[in-house]
């Protein structure tokens, strides 16, 4: 799946990922120097460049990889964190497009990068629901 072998940092001493998380707190503007001269970053590297920092600062470990565009099943399933079992039946259903160099299916970065996200709104959704029926049940408790 990597153009390039993955480079893995370990997560930074808790002094220092608080230190970052100040530096990053409200902000998203994010200047690089390049041999000492000013780059500002365009959207899309800024907001993975601060999501990178905010990994940092919540004192996770990160791993930086490329990914090319056309993934076989396998790389996609990695990526997705689900077996490639379970990515193949995805694309018998329908449920993620796929497309055939000869006999091999392949599947665009974009195709499971938006099956990410759409499953991301579906917890975020669950989970507003479920607090919402804990949050009725509470509120009917303490009237009691």
């Amino acid at each position: 799946m990597a153009l390039i072998a993955p480079r893995v940092a370990p997560a930074l001493p808790p002094e220092d990922a608080l230190a970052l998380q100040r530096a990053l707190d409200g902000g998203t503007d994010i200047t690089v120097f390049v041999d000492g001269t000013v780059h500002r970053l365009p959207p899309q590297a800024r907001d993975t460049v601060v999501d990178l920092l905010a990994r940092f600062s919540r004192g996770e470990a990160v791993t930086v990889s490329s990914v090319e565009e056309m993934l076989t099943t396998s790389q996609a399933a990695e990526l997705a964190g689900i077996s490639h079992t379970y990515l193949r039946n995805m694309t018998d259903r329908g449920e993620i497009p796929v497309e055939y160099r000869g006999t091999h299916r392949r599947i665009r970065l974009a195709a499971i990068m938006g099956w990410l996200e759409g499953q991301k709104k579906k917890r975020a959704a669950a989970e507003a629901a479920g607090e919402a029926a804990d949050g009725g049940t509470s509120a009917g408790e303490s009237g009691q």
